[in-house]
């Protein structure tokens, strides 16, 4: 069944969301407007002098990060941050950052106080820097601002070894790979006093950068007193989880959206270099593309496995892919499901890279959101997949036990967010799984695998149901065919991304009309409804499917009520 509406602009913790506006007679009264607020001028960064006494608020990359505490070392107050490299033969990042919303136009200043102890200096290929960067709502850099490059050959004439000196953020830089966490600056291309949000910011990250290089030099930085102060523009408006790629299986059809979706079919794949039989699992079902094993029926996609002799097996079922139709990095992806109980039965929700950047499988990535092994209906698991340095399957997963007689059986909503550097896997919105810093797992230099790979390029989605297979024992067919017909029921599946609020933007025009304009990267249609807000039915979507909507006053004086729905 498909979720009810919510009457107001904001996120409720359902999908469903419109925004009302009222047309009466000879003008439209908002229901309710969105403003920003007035300039901030104070440090925006949360424990920028680390007297917490922990990292709260700030995100760690690499091994060796530390809050230490003595008022005598200390900058000010009691704590200060230490940071040094990993030591693993190849150059290395090491540090931490935070974000925080932004705007276009919005203008900063940002510093932070350094400290290399004599006893514990930096040498050889050391480097350290503060930088600002401005990103989009999906993280991907749009500006890059640095401090000075602190190394050994320099911080002499910055203050020398156990003294702080102040770091200033006033170097425009060039860069490359923009939707890495770790850019790779350019040039200096303007020295600037206040660093400045461009279109389509809507987040700003502070960031320590310790950079060591491959010849293990020891030495360690202190950092104290970190800020970054807004000068200039407005408080921005968070984003909020708005859907960008849904499909809702509605209808009754014999055939899924081929605009979505296309089928995997047989019992095996070609690698490039040979055949690979039981899809590299041992599994025993023939994929079909029939109305027999996929197809859509009350508002529910159907992938049925089944006892038949067919293409060589002994079973069939189905596969579904988005493979060059959808795919995506970063955002939320969830899925409303019931599956099947029975011992060989293997349903799953899961991605794998739309290109392979780093080589075959496993070295491209592969994201499982959720598997579950049939004979054990009560629990289900989440694992990534990723590439070691021979070429070997490193994985990594927990499971999800679900409790007071509850069981895969029943609806449940599976999800993943996913970020720069984290994934996280939830069951009915409870967080049960994290992975991050994968990377330090990889064992390969950091130009094979640039951080934060193999999960910084875009996956595609796959739902099928299994039969048989390694990841359920390899059950005998005896044991298999009682469990068999057997289905994945499918409500929906949906795409989220951070983006500015699902809203009417409004305009006046000359002639007496209005327009009502809205995010267009969202999966949302207009509807009206005329004289009463009161009781839940009566809207009616409207023939305008694109944005700006142009609406003019009813000669009638009737009320006219508008809202987006999404989805």
């Amino acid at each position: 069944m498909k979720h009810l509406a919510a009457l107001n602009p904001i996120r409720t913790g359902i999908s469903k969301k419109f925004f009302p506006a009222m047309v009466m007679g000879g003008g439209v009264v908002l229901a309710a407007l969105l403003f920003s607020g007035e300039t901030r001028a104070a440090n925006i960064l949360t424990n920028g002098g680390f007297e917490t006494g922990n990292f709260n608020a700030w995100t760690t990359f690499g091994a060796n990060n530390y809050i230490q505490s003595g008022s005598s070392t200390a900058h000010g107050g009691t704590y200060y941050y230490k940071v040094y490299g990993q030591f693993n033969g190849v150059t290395n990042f090491t540090g931490i950052y935070q974000d925080n919303l932004s705007a276009p136009s919005n203008t900063y200043t940002a510093d932070g106080w350094a400290y290399s102890l004599t006893g514990d200096r930096i040498n050889g290929q050391d480097a350290i820097w503060l930088e600002v960067s401005f990103r989009d709502v999906a993280y991907n850099a749009l500006a890059l601002y640095r401090s000075t490059v602190v190394t050994s050959n320099n911080i002499a004439g910055l203050g020398g070894y156990s003294k702080w000196f102040d770091l200033q953020v006033t170097n425009q830089c060039s860069f490359t790979n923009p939707s890495a966490q770790i850019l790779i600056p350019g040039a200096v291309t303007n020295t600037v006093t206040n660093l400045v949000a461009p279109a389509g910011t809507v987040f700003v990250r502070y960031q320590t950068v310790f950079r060591q290089g491959s010849d293990n030099a020891n030495g360690s930085m202190y950092f104290d007193d970190l800020t970054l102060n807004q000068t200039g523009g407005t408080v921005p408006i968070a984003p909020q989880w708005n859907i960008v790629w849904c499909d809702e299986f509605n209808g009754n059809s014999n055939s899924v959206n081929a605009l979505n979706w296309t089928n995997d079919i047989g019992n095996g794949f070609y690698s490039g270099e040979y055949w690979i039989p039981g899809w590299g699992n041992n599994e025993l079902e023939n994929y079909t593309s029939r109305p027999t094993n996929v197809y859509v029926a009350n508002g529910w996609l159907h992938l049925r496995a089944q006892p038949e002799a067919y293409g060589g097996q002994s079973y069939t079922s189905a596969r579904l892919k988005s493979m060059g139709l959808f795919s995506k990095m970063y955002g939320r992806f969830e899925w409303r499901a019931k599956l099947p109980a029975g011992t060989g039965l293997w349903p799953a929700l899961w991605m794998l890279p739309q290109n392979s950047p780093y080589g075959g499988w496993p070295n491209s990535g592969e994201i499982d959101v959720m598997e579950n092994n049939g004979a054990n209906p009560t629990q289900e698991g989440a694992t990534i997949h990723y590439g070691g340095a021979g070429g070997y399957d490193v994985y990594s997963g927990q499971t999800y036990t679900f409790s007071g007689g509850d069981s895969v059986t029943n609806w449940h909503t599976y999800a993943l967010i996913w970020s720069v550097n984290s994934m996280q896997f939830l069951v009915d919105g409870n967080l049960f799984e994290t992975q991050n810093n994968w990377w330090s797992n990889i064992g390969t230099s950091s130009s094979t695998y640039p951080f934060p790979a193999p999960f910084n390029n875009p996956f595609y989605i796959l739902m099928n149901l299994a039969v048989g297979g390694n990841y359920l024992g390899n059950p005998d067919t005896n044991s298999i065919n009682l469990s068999l017909p057997a289905e994945v029921l499918m409500d929906y599946v949906r795409v989220y991304d951070l983006t500015a609020p699902l809203a009417f933007t409004v305009g006046r025009m000359t002639n007496g009309t209005f327009t009502l304009s809205w995010p267009t990267s969202i999966v949302c249609h207009v509807q009206a409804k005329t004289n009463s807000l009161a009781g839940g039915t009566g809207w009616v979507d409207t023939p305008i499917t694109t944005s700006p909507l142009v609406v003019s006053p009813d000669p009638g004086k009737n009320c006219v009520f508008y809202r987006l729905q999404s989805p």
